[in-house]
């Protein structure tokens, strides 16, 4: 179940497209349309009979033992069954990230320019005018920037980034980012250096390793997910662009709150929520300026692609009414109201399906007496039937 299906974007090639996000795999498959229906019979109940009674009904014939044979041995080859090829690719992907000293760029050369000249370039023109912008006084130590591609997010982005200042370069940069494949009520973190094609950013290691001793069971260490998430590495290219490549992080990947969304109470009803707020609040208080955070999120994720039964299209229609409950979240936000914040995004289970939540959230609840403001918010046609809305913001003690 956590492999990706759509449809084949190839139109010389038809049928349903497969891919493995967690990259435990790197094979992409093509079903034709006739066997797609074949596929409900890997469902860990059906068995070898099961799949060859539907291959005669589909085909017509008899002799389907060798189809039935190859559309197995394809799919187990590509690490798509839950069987021992998929364990031993797994095992083998966690093992060298777990080893590695680097997390090497996930997202150049789609996202953002592999090449290091041409990023700078791009990097650039994403933040031209950022100088125009109204600058942060001494008070600012924090912003929320978008994850979504900076090619349709770049304006949020700059806003947000804009705000540096150079006094800023010498802090440690505590980001928490969405985590779009991590386990629920988790927090993802990692010891290694985050390489881009600007240079490599040290990871704060003292921190993290104290927050892997006091954060309690909710705390995933060298979390796999960080091999393949974009959304610190998206942070890192524009800490990169604007202070240095030797810029100081702390990345923690922060998963769903979705026990709170679906059965009720807090986040921190959960123990290991609880614990992982008590530790972060007791290094923010005891780190105080050495400290800015940063949050990478998005908004709502509205439309087709999302499983709602509208084509979205922003700013129009249901869009606008999307825009006004944005609003009101992000107000709740910016007056660091958590549980104001959160009652919104309990309602009707989160049906604007915000992936950034759980970081705003746990930005709220561990941070100080603060006022935040909305610099730049958008909503961007991420396909001609799906909208993702995000914004830049700042923050400021008071």
């Amino acid at each position: 179940m956590n492999l990706d299906f759509m449809p084949s974007p190839s139109p010389e090639h038809p049928g349903l497209f497969i891919r493995d996000p967690y990259k435990f795999s790197d094979a992409m498959l093509v079903i034709p349309p006739p066997l797609v229906e074949c596929l409900q019979c890997f469902d860990g109940s059906q068995t070898d009979l099961d799949l060859r009674a539907a291959l005669v009904t589909i085909t017509g014939e008899l002799e389907v033992g060798q189809l039935a044979q190859h559309l197995v041995e394809t799919l187990s080859a590509a690490g798509f069954l839950e069987d021992a090829r998929y364990a031993e690719m797994q095992q083998e992907r966690k093992r060298e990230f777990a080893a590695a000293t680097v997390r090497e760029p996930s997202h150049a050369g789609s996202a953002y320019p592999a090449d290091a000249d041409e990023m700078r370039e791009t990097m650039g023109q994403w933040m031209e005018g950022a100088e125009t912008l109204a600058k942060a006084n001494g008070d600012l130590f924090a912003i929320a920037a978008p994850h979504v591609s900076p090619s349709g997010g770049w304006q949020s982005y700059r806003a947000a980034y804009g705000m540096l200042r150079p006094e800023h370069k010498d802090r440690t940069f505590v980001i928490l980012a969405t985590s779009h494949y991590g386990e629920p009520e988790t927090f993802g973190l990692t010891r290694k250096t985050f390489r881009t094609p600007l240079g490599d950013a040290p990871t704060d290691t003292a921190l993290v390793d104290w927050l892997a001793v006091r954060g309690g069971n909710g705390v995933e260490m060298e979390d796999y997910c960080h091999s393949f998430e974009h959304t610190v590495e998206l942070q890192v290219i524009f800490l990169q662009h604007v202070l240095g490549p030797g810029v100081k992080i702390l990345p923690i990947l922060v998963g769903p709150f979705v026990r709170s969304i679906y059965q009720g109470g807090d986040p921190e009803d959960d123990d290991r929520v609880k614990a992982f707020f008590e530790a972060l609040g007791e290094m923010r208080e005891r780190e105080g300026d050495r400290l800015f955070w940063v949050m990478g999120v998005d908004m709502a994720h509205m439309g087709a692609r999302y499983q709602d039964r509208f084509a979205a299209v922003a700013g129009e229609g249901k869009m606008q009414e999307v825009s006004e409950r944005d609003e009101q979240r992000i107000e709740r936000i910016n007056a660091l109201d958590a549980g104001g914040f959160w009652d919104l995004v309990r309602q009707r289970q989160d049906d604007l399906k915000w992936c950034g939540s759980s970081p705003f959230y746990t930005f709220l609840k561990t941070a100080p007496k603060a006022r935040g403001e909305l610099l730049k918010y958008e909503q961007w046609n991420i396909d001609e039937n799906s909208v993702v809305s995000f914004a830049g913001m700042g923050f400021r003690k008071r």
